[in-house]
């Protein structure tokens, strides 16, 4: 990210880009275009959001010949922390207890997954 600049969201459309780029590594523009589902987007499109995230400061580039290839620069768990921050800030009232029983109560977590967080909160705070 360019210093001085605030952190900014990520938008619905430049998420799929900087998940490849994280998954993936460094790409061309047009092999980002193959991996999206039909109907992709035009090449234009996604390269009008890859120099969207560059200028952001979320994304880099290097040439080769005549091309670029991007990589990401901001790592992923910048994101994955401060997007589980504002949901359940945004959606459960800023309480994590809300928010995981939610998943409870839609079965979406286990009994014993539960457990396991249970014991790695446990494990945390009995560590000198």
């Amino acid at each position: 990210m360019k210093p001085g600049r605030k952190r900014q969201i990520l938008t619905e459309k430049e998420t799929p880009i900087m998940q490849m780029l994280w998954e993936r590594g460094p790409m061309f523009v047009r092999e980002m275009v193959e991996l999206y589902p039909e109907p992709r987007p035009h090449f234009n499109t996604v390269s009008t959001l890859v120099r969207i995230l560059e200028e952001k400061g979320y994304v880099g580039h290097e040439k080769l010949g005549n091309s670029h290839r991007f990589f990401a620069i901001a790592p992923k768990s910048d994101f994955s922390r401060r997007s589980l921050t504002e949901v359940i800030r945004d959606y459960f009232n800023n309480s994590y207890k809300s928010a995981v029983s939610a998943l409870a109560e839609e079965e979406k977590i286990s009994v014993e997954e539960l457990r396991e967080i249970i014991e790695l909160i446990e494990s945390k705070r009995n560590k000198p």
